[in-house]
């Protein structure tokens, strides 16, 4: 049986073509989904949310920053989005998270409490906090292999996490960090 979350293009385009037939109904709050390519030509089946937020992250390792980025998702629409920008705007509090919190701009608290943020990193302790404070009820996590941060916090206060252990984020994070040690310990403040 193939594994769920790789599958090849026949494989998807024969399952949208079984999904289009007339006596087929879905549910329309169904999770949405990306298809990003591997070099094998399988794709792989991704939350667009979560694939959103490897985006920012791609955009800032483009820009010669830190590649975490994050997207914040209230009633299944992008209402902040924003990768790690400290190095490229010199200012240490614009961490993937909070780039994306300060994207969103001012809402009512009611709005940030029906939230997901998605993140490709295990938040820092700074984010975390912005989370807490803004009672975000779901934090998805693309990867903490790399970098644990304060999910104990995060639990403890009340907030659901879902970690995904994302290959190429994964993969994204050791590079950078191999190659740029001293750029990432100043991130996490090490």
């Amino acid at each position: 049986m193939p594994d769920p979350a790789r599958l090849n293009v026949p494989a998807i385009l024969n399952m949208v073509e079984t999904i289009n037939t007339p006596s087929v109904r879905f549910n329309v709050r169904c999770p949405k989904l990306a298809f990003p390519a591997f070099p094998d030509n399988s794709i792989s089946v991704r939350d667009i949310f979560l694939q959103a937020a490897i985006d920012e992250a791609r955009a800032g390792l483009a820009e010669g920053g830190i590649p975490i980025g994050s997207v914040i998702v209230h009633r299944g629409e992008i209402i902040g989005r924003g990768h790690n920008m400290r190095v490229q705007n010199g200012n240490p509090l614009l961490h993937g998270e909070m780039s994306a919190f300060q994207d969103a701009g001012r809402r009512a608290a009611a709005v940030y409490r029906e939230c997901t943020l998605y993140t490709t990193l295990s938040p820092c302790p700074m984010c975390s906090g912005t989370s807490i404070l803004y009672k975000i009820p779901r934090i998805v996590i693309a990867e903490n292999k790399t970098f644990l941060g304060a999910e104990e916090w995060l639990r403890a206060s009340g907030v659901e996490l879902e970690v995904i252990q994302d290959e190429e984020c994964i993969e994204m994070m050791r590079q950078f960090i191999a190659k740029n040690p001293s750029l990432w310990h100043e991130d996490i403040a090490i």
